[in-house]
């Protein structure tokens, strides 16, 4: 199968050093599989042209499904995935269409209504950056995008019969530090809430390097507006690859036990911090870190030594951050069986009810005259108890 590459291969290879996907050897040994569940099969994909998406739809192409329903609200994006499916050869192309409208909003139930039945519901939507939750009125989007839209179709799925429904998530469900991660432990138990009457499975990721709006991604925009490059110095992540993302989520998506979560088999030698991250994407671009003592000083710095781009690492003092990445719980009942990879965990159905209860607090705050983070929080405080979340009072947007 001729799996196409994400033009940021390169770069993504020489950044997390490796050539090798580390998910070849599990979609390579369950091709038959994948192809048995997918072959003739119609696709429902929300957020289907974000960083993730794209890399999934392009995947996902080539297993022949009968049609990909696509749904993305950033017209732009969605433009640049058709043409880019168009350039690019797949045998079989399957039939597609595409709907730049928003997920959960009337346009999108009419668009089920008319036009769009299907088999497989697939979610990429969220919004998933720490940043999003320092004011009310993007935290309500947040958990509307994240919670609302998700828990308002599944409890529709029944009349689309549909077959399975995935949606993504993040390693920060576990323990979550930040309101973000708390609207996507939400999303999961949403998720599993309807697993009675639809398969329901997830992908926990890692940081997908040079994401749309990641920090890798801002490397990029940084050293093509010769602007200098700022990182924490005490954070490590785990990095995969678009192409590595796109396999993970095809894995859970068509081969996971109801209500099962995926994540990657963590080498924790794989950490790697975030500021040596940047020194190896600099090298990559043929210069070498300058290490600043501030902002400023590297803002001064700039095109000033040859060879050399300034940088400024400095420990982490924004809230939310959490130092390290977890994918499962102390105690959880982990199983490697199956994949080389992947492990997996089974999570406990949600409950509909105190869901749909959050989710008219929530609708009682927006009818407040003022809306007060305090009040979301401790919504989100109370349905995700495992939430250890504190305020700093500094945000990433005032951090270069």
């Amino acid at each position: 199968m001729n799996i196409l590459r994400n033009p940021l291969n390169l770069l993504s290879e020489a950044v997390l050093g490796r050539t090798k996907s580390i998910f070849a050897d599990d979609i390579a040994a369950n091709h038959d599989r994948l192809m048995d569940v997918i072959t003739g099969r119609e696709l429902l994909i929300i957020g289907a042209a974000g960083s993730i998406g794209q890399a999934f739809v392009k995947l996902v192409s080539q297993y022949h499904p009968r049609k990909l329903i696509l749904v993305d609200i950033n017209e732009n994006s969605m433009v640049e995935l058709v043409r880019d499916l168009r350039s690019t050869e797949i045998s079989q192309l399957p039939e597609f269409a595409t709907y730049s409208i928003d997920f959960g909003s009337t346009g999108f139930y009419r668009l089920l209504e008319e036009y769009a039945s299907h088999d497989y519901f697939l979610n990429f939507a969220a919004m998933k950056h720490v940043r999003s939750e320092r004011d009310p009125f993007s935290l309500m989007r947040m958990i509307d995008i994240n919670v609302r839209a998700l828990h308002q179709y599944l409890d529709l799925a029944e009349r689309w019969d549909v077959k399975r429904a995935f949606s993504v998530s993040t390693d920060k469900v576990v323990r979550p530090t930040n309101l973000m991660g708390a609207t996507k432990n939400l999303m999961e138990q949403t998720l599993f809430a309807h697993a009675q009457k639809v398969h329901t499975s997830t992908a926990r990721f890692a940081n997908v390097a040079f994401s749309n709006g990641s920090l890798l991604q801002g490397f990029q925009y940084r050293f093509s507006k010769n602007q200098p490059i700022a990182a924490p110095s005490d954070i490590k992540r785990y990095f995969i690859s678009h192409d590595e993302a796109g396999q993970l989520c095809l894995l859970a998506a068509f081969l996971g036990e109801n209500r099962a979560a995926f994540f990657p088999r963590l080498d924790m030698s794989a950490l790697t911090s975030l500021s040596e991250i940047a020194g190896r994407f600099l090298q990559f671009q043929g210069y070498e870190a300058l290490v600043c003592g501030s902002d400023e000083e590297a803002k001064a710095a700039m095109g000033k030594v040859s060879g050399k781009w300034p940088c400024h690492f400095a420990p982490s003092d924004t809230t939310g951050e959490k130092q390290f990445e977890e994918f499962y719980r102390v105690g959880d009942d982990i199983d490697y069986s199956g994949f080389s990879s992947v492990g997996r965990v089974i999570e406990s159905p949600g409950h509909r009810q105190a869901i749909a209860a959050f989710l008219e607090e929530i609708s009682q705050i927006k009818r407040n005259d003022v809306w007060r983070k305090s009040d979301i929080t401790n919504a989100l405080r109370r349905i995700v108890p495992e939430l250890d979340h504190t305020e700093l009072d500094r945000d990433l947007d005032q951090k270069m």
